[in-house]
């Protein structure tokens, strides 16, 4: 099987850990082990025996996690390294060759290119711009047939940081149902609104829904690598067997250090710190955007740490990014990773002195253009 080249995900691996400013992150400043932990929950760790631990989770971790969707089961969890193993073992297990799909565009590329790897037919849906980066319905009945067999959607959405509306939300679970395609909801971003109010889950809104979430975005925990699928007792049963051939379990830790995250008054105070993190920032980069003559139009983002933006250079996205990299060692994410050249995201989540210094090296980068 061949895979399409996954543009982001190899220029952040490359590039990340490699220039001194990456504004490239859709998450906050990660928490540290000294943040996260209490001085009992340190003595715990180091008698922590690390065997294999539940391959689909601990009973305890999928306790917490069907409490935040109300009428899930124990069963209807399944605990999986990071969201991304998620989204991937949902592709792999729902899709056989020459499925109709369709696919929230601009969105996080990943179901894309297995999609396509595994042979599905691919319909893109577009979120626009003009309507505030809500979907059109319209656009949506002309796409749906009765052959579609799932709708995915990122809501939060990754890039643009939109929430969909009621009447978006409405419009698309009336077209699922008509059709009986299954919906999956990628919902990392629940939590990292800057107006605290969280998001509506789709679970519970129709019964064909696969809900995806984990702790790498609203919570500051991307090292963690937990993730989770909710969904009907039945299915999760058929997807967790996928599970045996990639990563068999969630680590020990892991495991354990969700638990930890994931309790009531931890998870208040992360999701707190992660609000006043984006409150924080987003004046702040707000600020330089519409400080650069002109350059660019944005609509400010609801939610995570992201802000995607239209610039007005006549210079394609990866080579504006390319020239970051190697004349002034900052990443940002080229809008045609997104399959929208013109376009950049921004990550706003750092550290305050370092978004500064990041943004600073950017503008120096955007005045040699303009020159």
């Amino acid at each position: 099987m061949r895979i399409e080249y996954f543009k982001m995900e190899r220029m952040q691996s490359t590039w990340e850990n490699v220039v001194e400013h990456n504004l490239s992150e859709s998450g906050v400043h990660p928490l540290s082990l000294e943040e996260l932990l209490t001085e009992e929950d340190k003595r715990q760790m180091f008698h922590l025996s690390l065997s294999y631990s539940q391959t689909n989770g601990t009973p305890e971790l999928r306790e917490i996690i069907r409490n935040f969707y109300p009428g899930a089961s124990l069963d209807s969890v399944l605990v999986t390294n990071g969201s991304s193993e998620a989204n991937f073992l949902l592709i792999w297990s729902q899709i056989e060759p020459g499925d109709e799909v369709i696919f929230m565009m601009p969105n996080y590329m990943q179901m894309w290119g297995l999609l396509k790897a595994f042979g599905a037919k691919v319909k893109p849906w577009y979120l626009r711009e003009e309507l505030g980066w809500q979907p059109d319905p319209d656009d949506l009945k002309k796409l749906i047939s009765s052959k579609t067999s799932l709708i995915i959607v990122t809501n939060p959405n990754n890039p643009t940081g939109a929430r969909l509306n009621p009447e978006a939300r409405k419009a698309l679970i009336e077209a699922a149902a008509n059709c009986g395609a299954w919906i999956i909801a990628d919902e990392v971003y629940q939590g990292a609104e800057r107006d605290g109010e969280l998001t509506a889950s789709f679970w519970g809104s129709y019964d064909k829904v696969f809900v995806v979430n984990g702790l790498s975005k609203a919570y500051g925990l991307p090292g963690v690598r937990i993730g989770w699928i909710v969904g009907p007792e039945e299915k999760i049963a058929s997807i967790w067997p996928y599970h045996d051939y990639t990563t068999i379990s969630p680590s020990t830790l892991s495991d354990w250090l969700a638990r930890i995250a994931l309790r009531p008054d931890n998870r208040r105070k992360i999701l707190e710190r992660t609000k006043a993190i984006l409150n924080h920032n987003w004046p702040i980069i707000e600020s330089w955007l519409k400080s650069q003559d002109d350059l660019f139009a944005f609509k400010a983002p609801e939610a995570g740490a992201i802000v995607f933006v239209r610039y007005y250079l006549d210079i394609n996205s990866t080579r504006l990014v390319e020239k970051l990299i190697r004349e002034k060692s900052v990443l940002i994410v080229p809008g045609d990773h997104f399959e929208m050249d013109y376009y950049l995201r921004f990550g706003y989540g750092a550290e305050e002195e370092y978004l500064r210094q990041g943004l600073k090296k950017i503008a120096s980068l955007l005045k040699e253009l303009r020159k």
